[in-house]
């Protein structure tokens, strides 16, 4: 049996709309969606307001404890976009208009025949010893220093952001799943299937009801890092639903 490699993930969403429910967040689930693919795994998520404290205390607890930390918002033109600021506060570092964005900013808002002012300055902002992650969609870059990545709110732009990223990022060996329809609600399947997962350690096995407006199902959803693993409980969860229909 080979050895998994496991690599950790948790994303911080910032801003004050969040909370108040004004935008509704799609990055977290993009990126939930995207670490699976290459097999890096999301283990938490929190939602923070535009408050620096809040930023710094949570970049701090969360870097410390996952190998990665996604953090998406406030690293837009105005006041309350404090992003970099908090970040910087976390590291102990000055955070400072970074030449190379200054001049990618100054060179697009030339282009455009916009003024570059103080606020379009912003977004140039950046702790000391940060690189840049690309934004091929609206220029300004993101940044990352050392496991931390910080990335625009704005879904198409996070997304944009997140693909130039995921390439140079440690991952780890990928989840398999596969999925067991019962026709049988959870109040049912509930304590042979905790037999089944006590039997398959290595595996974690998930069940989700449904309703037809009839009839209650679940679908049961296993997931494991090895294909043999994968088999073995994905028999043994088959084998409990045709003891169950045989005892009916």
């Amino acid at each position: 049996m080979t050895t998994a490699t496991i690599v950790t993930a948790a994303m911080l969403a910032i801003g004050d709309e969040l909370l108040s429910g004004r935008t509704k967040d799609k990055n977290i689930g993009h990126l939930a969606d995207m670490l699976t693919m290459v097999g890096i795994d999301l283990r938490e998520v929190r939602i923070v307001a535009d408050d620096e404290e809040a930023i710094v205390g949570a970049v701090n607890a969360l870097r410390g404890r996952y190998d990665h930390v996604f953090t998406s918002g406030g690293i837009g033109p105005t006041h309350d976009d404090i992003t970099a600021d908090a970040v910087s506060r976390a590291f102990g570092v000055e955070c400072i208009h970074d030449p190379q964005a200054m001049a990618l900013l100054g060179a697009m808002y030339e282009r455009r025949g916009m003024e570059f002012t103080d606020a379009r300055r912003r977004m140039a902002r950046m702790p000391v010893g940060a690189s840049h992650i690309p934004n091929p969609v609206s220029t300004a870059p993101g940044f990352r220093i050392a496991n931390v990545y910080v990335m625009a709110g704005v879904p198409q732009v996070f997304q944009a952001m997140l693909d130039s990223l995921l390439p140079s990022l440690q991952t780890g060996t990928p989840v398999l799943s596969c999925t067991v329809r019962s026709p049988y609600g959870e109040g049912d399947i509930g304590g042979p299937l905790t037999e089944v997962q006590k039997k398959h350690p290595e595996t974690s096995i998930g069940s989700y009801p449904k309703f037809d407006g009839k009839n209650f199902s679940t679908d049961i959803v296993i997931r494991a890092r090895e294909a043999g693993v994968l088999a073995a409980a994905e028999a043994d969860v088959v084998a409990m639903i045709e003891t169950i229909a045989r005892s009916r």
